[in-house]
C-alpha cells in the first residue's frame, strides 16, 4: 500500500504534491516572516517592495513546481545585480526557506523536491 501512495505522490506535479496556490502563498508568507526578523537577510531587502516581492515570488514557485503560472518579474540576475550576495549568503536564505516550508507543514521529501528547482537559481543570485 505504501508503494501506492508514493506512487501516486509522484506522478504529481510538485504544484499539487505541495497543494497548490494556497500552499505556495504560506510558504512565501512564511518566508517573508522569517527574512523580517533576520537581521543578515533583511538587508537585502530593506529598500525592496515587499507586496512585489511576494507577488513574484509566489509567480516564480509556482513556476517552479510545474504550476499553471507564468513568472511575470524580472530575470534572477537583474533582480540581485549589485546585491553581492555570497554562497553563505544564500545558503542562509535557504535555511530561512525551510524554515517557511517547515512552517507550513511541508513534508521533507516535497522540501527537497522545491529545493532542488530553488538550487537551479543559486548561479544567477550569488556574486552579483
Amino acid at each position: 500500500m505504501t508503494g501506492c501512495a508514493t506512487s501516486t505522490a509522484t506522478s504529481q506535479s510538485l504544484y499539487q504534491a505541495l497543494g497548490g496556490k494556497s500552499k505556495i502563498e504560506e510558504i512565501v508568507d512564511n518566508y517573508i516572516n522569517e527574512i523580517a526578523f533576520d537581521e543578515r537577510t533583511y538587508a537585502f531587502f530593506k529598500d525592496s517592495n515587499m507586496q512585489r516581492v511576494k507577488e513574484k515570488l509566489s509567480e516564480q514557485l509556482c513556476v517552479m513546481a510545474q504550476g499553471p503560472c507564468t513568472y511575470s518579474g524580472d530575470s534572477m540576475e537583474q533582480v540581485h545585480s549589485g546585491m553581492n550576495i555570497t554562497e553563505a549568503d544564500f545558503n542562509h536564505g535557504v535555511d530561512l526557506f525551510i524554515n517557511a516550508m517547515n512552517k507550513a507543514d511541508i513534508p521533507y521529501m516535497l522540501q527537497n523536491r522545491l529545493l532542488k528547482a530553488v538550487a537551479k537559481t543559486r548561479d544567477q543570485m550569488i556574486y552579483r
